[in-house]
């Protein structure tokens, strides 16, 4: 039977297919648009939080367009084959920390965020190293675990934007969920009824749709595009580095809780796009990365990065693995932190149109998680794994205040009180050591 697909089309489903760039850039293009408000937030709210100027703000952004870039690339380029995964994916500056960098920005200043950042970032280029030695504590049940917990914890983050964004003055107004689904309803019929390459960049059109609705309704707001500069580089050293021992501690933790999601979404991706698990060696390269850029983007007083879950389940539906297309995606956001009336244009993309674009996106990573734990079948250790692992996970992180209680030290709630994705790890790796094994079948 004749394969009615041409080489160049089969060649986005291979890491390392020639492509061109007139095929790639509208695909990079949807990733960009998926993970850019994500990039700039936790920048935006730290900022916030420590009481930074306007001038202050927009440095802490441009480094972490600059930084996610730059992680971005190293996972596609491994460098001496040890730093990076050379999986598909696409990094971003991290929320997972911004819980703890408000905690220690408000108590102890800027400065001592950033002494614990570099010293959690080494920290987790050493658990990288070591993960061989570590691989036994993450089977695939437990990591099919943690990636449906991560699509899971995803999805409220969606519903918020469709809302308008947590927050907003205009927060659930009807406007803003009538963008929310004209852009979800587009993004899903394209990516389910069209054909070939159009298919393939539903999301793409899905965001732009929406924003012409937006535009229509008038809820773009463009007057940030005319005011902000055409060139600029990020600042090496902006603030004194302080190393607090307390500070480092929690950042510590956390960052190994990052990790985490690095290690569960490098696995989703190679799951759902190369129908495969992904190796030691390229968790390993994905983890060091992480860490190492996590310590530098330190040095330029921004945030560490992070796997990005929407990009995860992008690929997850459209399959697109092409090194090409994410190379093109991290060479967009380096020139988002270099040119920011660039990064201002995108910023400008409202929250329902991004919320709609994402929603799909973020049901099929949950999905892709019970695709990797019930692929050899689910036995009732693995059901009782499972279960626990998300109650626990799932239910500690909707009762706010539980872990913030006398005799809790401020540290836990930070990490576990709002991180379902951290509870339900740390359940799940402790029942895979504890629960007994199923029994053989018997002579």
């Amino acid at each position: 039977m004749a394969d009615v697909s041409t080489p160049e089309e089969d060649a986005l489903f291979t890491p390392r297919g020639h492509v061109s760039p007139v095929t790639a850039i509208p695909l990079a293009l949807q990733h960009v648009l998926a993970a850019f408000a994500a990039i700039v937030t936790p920048a935006i709210i730290v900022a916030s939080v420590c009481g930074f100027s306007a001038a202050e703000e927009a440095r802490i952004i441009q480094a972490a367009l600059v930084l996610s870039a730059v992680d971005t690339l190293l996972q596609q380029f491994p460098l001496f084959g040890r730093i990076g995964s050379g999986l598909p994916i696409v990094m971003g500056a991290s929320f997972t920390f911004v819980p703890a960098f408000q905690a220690i920005g408000v108590e102890m200043g800027f400065e001592a965020v950033l002494g614990a950042q570099l010293v959690g970032g080494l920290l987790v280029v050493v658990f990288g190293l070591a993960f061989r030695r570590l691989r036994f504590l993450f089977p695939p049940v437990v990591m099919g675990t943690v990636i449906f917990v991560i699509g899971l914890s995803l999805c409220p983050v969606a519903v918020k934007s469709m809302a308008g964004g947590q927050g907003s003055a205009g927060f659930g107004d009807l406007s803003n969920w009538i963008v929310a689904i004209a852009t979800f309803v587009v993004t899903f019929a394209v990516g389910n009824y069209a054909r070939d390459t159009l298919k393939l960049g539903g999301i793409l059109l899905g965001i732009l749709s929406g924003f012409v609705i937006a535009a229509l309704m008038g809820m773009v707001d463009l007057s940030g595009v005319g005011t902000a500069a055409w060139f600029a580089l990020p600042t090496i050293l902006p603030y004194k580095i302080v190393f607090d021992p307390a500070a480092c501690a929690m950042i510590g933790v956390v960052s190994i809780v990052n990790v985490v999601q690095v290690m569960g979404e490098l696995s989703a991706v190679s799951s759902a796009g190369l129908d495969r698990e992904a190796t030691d060696a390229e968790l390993s390269g994905g983890m060091v990365a992480t860490g190492a850029v996590g310590a530098v983007a330190a040095l330029f007083g921004t945030i560490p990065t992070v796997t990005y879950g929407q990009n995860v389940g992008i690929i997850a539906e459209n399959k697109v693995v092409n090194r090409v297309v994410f190379t093109i995606a991290a060479l967009v956001l380096l020139a988002g932190g270099l040119l920011p009336k660039f990064a201002a244009l995108l910023t400008s993309i409202p929250q329902p149109v991004i919320g709609g674009a994402t929603i799909g996106v973020f049901a099929t990573i949950g999905m892709n998680g019970v695709v990797m734990f019930a692929r050899e079948g689910l036995s009732g250790r693995d059901c009782t794994l499972m279960g626990l692992a998300v109650a626990f996970g799932v239910g500690i992180e909707q009762s706010v205040g539980a872990l913030a209680g006398a005799g809790f030290p401020a540290w836990v709630n930070t990490v576990f009180g709002t991180s379902s994705i951290a509870v339900a790890t740390v359940v799940a790796v402790i029942l895979n050591l504890v629960l007994p094994r199923e029994e053989k079948a018997s002579e």
